[in-house]
């Protein structure tokens, strides 16, 4: 005869218990220990491609400063409002500028890289300081330089808009390889490092396909592919104004 004490409510919480008790104590100890900030610079290996990883990015992402400006232009005084036709903050030793571009679409995505890849270069910069002692400052590189000079010389409106959704592609795509090595290849100890690289390669893949969209929807130019030079060449390329 089944005793009726067992099923009863305190017989269950008797039983129950120790049980859970146990299944406590199990899941406090499979949780992962939460590490806080890596303070230690890499070894070996490691070391010396984050610190190249790490100025390239600084380097590259600085030269997407002024490339957006030129579309989405430059104020010197910030508005507390939120509007469409506000502009970004200059980039130093570079003169104000007015928008290039028009479609509200290209100016979006020109002033939210602009805010994005300024604070991505602090974040860089905090990592080669804390990690490895080097205070490092942004340098303009040739190719960022001759991007800049192009984009300088178009024609504002849609020949201006046609040449910067190609060329910021392509540049965004020339991040893509270093950083996927940045997610395979840093040191196992800087966690923060791994999501930085991984919120970039995301983010400017996430870019591309919508500069891709946008070259297809308003200028009929649907071929483009950031890894095939020149990109997105074709007859309608070469043509138009506003």
């Amino acid at each position: 005869m089944f005793r009726h004490d067992v099923f009863s409510n305190s017989g269950a919480s008797k039983l129950t218990r120790p049980v859970a008790a146990l299944l406590i104590s199990w899941c406090a100890l499979s949780q992962p220990t939460q590490a806080g900030p890596s303070l230690e610079p890499g070894v070996g290996l490691t070391a010396e491609f984050e610190t190249s990883y790490l100025k390239m990015i600084i380097d590259h992402h600085y030269s997407a400063l002024r490339i957006t400006e030129l579309a989405a232009g430059t104020d010197r005084t910030r508005d507390a409002a939120i509007t469409r036709t506000e502009g970004t903050s200059p980039t130093p030793d570079f003169a104000a500028t007015g928008a290039k571009a028009k479609l509200p679409e290209v100016l979006s995505l020109a002033r939210r890289d602009n805010r994005v890849q300024r604070e991505e270069i602090l974040q860089a910069q905090q990592f080669l300081h804390d990690w490895y002692g080097i205070d490092y400052m942004p340098q303009l590189t040739q190719e960022g330089q001759q991007m800049i000079q192009r984009l300088e010389a178009a024609q504002a409106g849609a020949t201006f808009e046609r040449l910067f959704l190609r060329m910021f592609s392509v540049h965004h795509y020339e991040a893509l390889e270093p950083t996927t090595q940045c997610l395979t290849g840093r040191d196992q100890t800087h966690s923060e490092l791994h999501r930085y690289c991984e919120n970039i390669l995301m983010s400017q893949i996430g870019d591309i396909d919508e500069m891709r969209e946008l070259l297809c929807l308003h200028y009929k130019i649907c071929d483009l592919q950031p890894f095939t030079p020149p990109a997105g060449t074709s007859s309608q390329d070469k043509s138009g104004s506003d």
